[in-house]
């Protein structure tokens, strides 16, 4: 039987356009340095407002990879 054992790492993603585009904003430019990435959890949902309106997101993130065995 095989165990794995996973890391986390806490981002922070934003974006004016919306929650999911800073979501996935966010997991692409941790995909460049981190491997193995395997699932993500959403902590907290901000953001600003200027003028009365909501003007940029921000979202609290953890982010889990697997800890690979090195040969």
């Amino acid at each position: 039987m095989s165990s794995r054992v996973y890391k986390t790492i806490d981002i922070v993603g934003s974006s004016s356009a919306g929650v999911e585009d800073a979501i996935r904003g966010a997991v692409a430019k941790a995909s460049e340095t981190v491997r193995e990435l395997r699932w993500f959890e959403v902590k907290e949902v901000r953001g600003h407002i200027e003028n009365g309106e909501v003007s940029h997101f921000q979202v609290s993130m953890r982010l889990g990879f697997l800890i690979s065995d090195v040969a």
